[in-house]
């Protein structure tokens, strides 16, 4: 069984892809980001002389509860995931991003892998995770004569 999932609700892919795709039982989430469905970005703001501040804490709090509603969308939750990758634009972030991270996850949660990369898609992202999730398809219940 093979599906794509593309999320009513959640700012659309900035390309030819999905929210998420499963394969078997295996959910894999595309690179997910702060971005808003109204195209703003989560904890990036401009004052009115154009300074730009964007805040690790919070665009990592929303990538993680974009991922949660991409993988609700499919049946799964955050407690179904297996794998996480991070990208950060600076290193300089992984504090906040391990902070925020940490209020959802702990050392029982999914295998983690943290990379720095040079920019995102828009200079507004400190960072974009991708995900695994694994989700046993719901089958018909078999019984077995006795």
């Amino acid at each position: 069984m093979s599906d794509a999932y593309l999320v009513p609700g959640r700012a659309r892919p900035r390309g030819r892809f999905p929210h998420a795709r499963r394969a078997g039982d295996l959910l894999y989430v595309s690179g997910t980001s702060s971005r808003l469905p109204d195209g703003s970005f989560a904890g990036a703001e401009a004052d009115e002389t154009g300074t730009t501040t964007l805040d690790i804490r919070v665009q990592t709090r929303a990538v993680i509860e974009n991922v949660r509603e991409i993988l609700r969308a499919a049946g799964a939750g955050l407690e179904d995931l297996v794998s996480v990758t991070a990208y950060l634009v600076s290193m300089n972030d992984f504090g906040g991003y391990n902070e925020v991270y940490a209020e959802y996850f702990d050392e029982t949660g999914p295998a983690r892998t943290t990379v720095a990369v040079h920019q995102l898609p828009h200079p507004h992202l400190l960072i974009e995770i991708s995900a695994v999730a694994y989700r046993p398809v719901p089958g018909p219940v078999r019984r077995e004569d006795t």
